[in-house]
């Protein structure tokens, strides 16, 4: 059975004394939560601090996003070594907006998934269409090819997760219908069985993102292939958070 796995991803939000806050409360409101894991994936400038709030706790540490050089002259970039030294244990890959705003295409977060993993940090690769792409029927199409660009042979499938995220449902206060989510997740598990075989698609976690809430989040995360959630906005709030973690526990 795979384990639900819920993230915060906080974007460029918090300062330290409000990110030091919010992981306490996570942590002492969901310590007896044993079969949902839970992370946080803070700016970049937060993680060193916060990573001994989260020592002896359940709560993950995260990047962002991170470079696929182990080293060099590429100003103002974070390298999958330093995340490690940091404390990271797992980096998202691939969010629609570093892809919107940053240009990040799939030759680029190819050689960063495979850095990433190399390095010992596992992997939230996220993909998701349009508006526009699904209006036009397009969705399973882009799908695929976000996964096919970057998810080559040879990449260790244990320890990378998927995060469907549609790119209209993001910080819109739109969301996929849970009909609509589980379509989409659906797809992507075949494409896992036809690419690395039945048991990666069985046990590969595959989030929801996308204006993820407490309201919505109990119905999502109760279809077969939904595994969890990716969460941004509502991750900055206490309440909310904890809320999807509790709503994620298996029946």
């Amino acid at each position: 059975m795979r384990r639900p796995f819920v993230v915060g991803n906080w974007k460029m939000n918090l300062n330290l004394a409000d990110a030091k806050n919010l992981v306490r409360r996570l942590d002492h409101e969901t310590v007896g939560i044993h079969n949902v894991d839970r992370g946080v994936a803070p700016p970049a400038l937060l993680i060193i601090p916060l990573r001994p709030e989260l020592q002896d706790t359940r709560i993950l540490l995260g990047a962002q996003n991170m470079y696929h050089e182990p080293k060099g002259a590429f100003t103002g970039e974070i390298s999958g070594p330093m995340l490690v030294d940091a404390g990271c244990q797992f980096v998202i890959i691939g969010h629609s907006e570093r892809r919107q705003h940053f240009g990040e295409d799939g030759p680029l977060l190819q050689k960063k998934v495979k850095a990433a993993l190399d390095i010992g940090l596992d992997v939230i690769y996220c993909i998701g269409e349009t508006l526009q792409q699904r209006d036009g029927g397009e969705t399973n199409g882009i799908l695929v090819r976000q996964l096919h660009e970057v998810l080559i042979d040879g990449l260790d499938w244990k320890r990378i997760t998927i995060a469907y995220e549609p790119v209209w449902a993001i910080g819109t206060g739109r969301n996929a219908t849970q009909d609509q989510a589980q379509e989409a997740h659906q797809h992507i598990r075949l494409w896992l069985k036809n690419k690395y075989g039945p048991d990666a698609a069985s046990q590969m976690r595959i989030q929801y993102g996308g204006s993820v809430k407490a309201s919505n989040a109990k119905e999502l995360m109760n279809m077969p292939d939904i595994d969890g959630a990716l969460v941004g906005g509502a991750s900055l709030v206490a309440d909310e958070f904890i809320a999807i973690v509790r709503a994620a526990i298996p029946k």
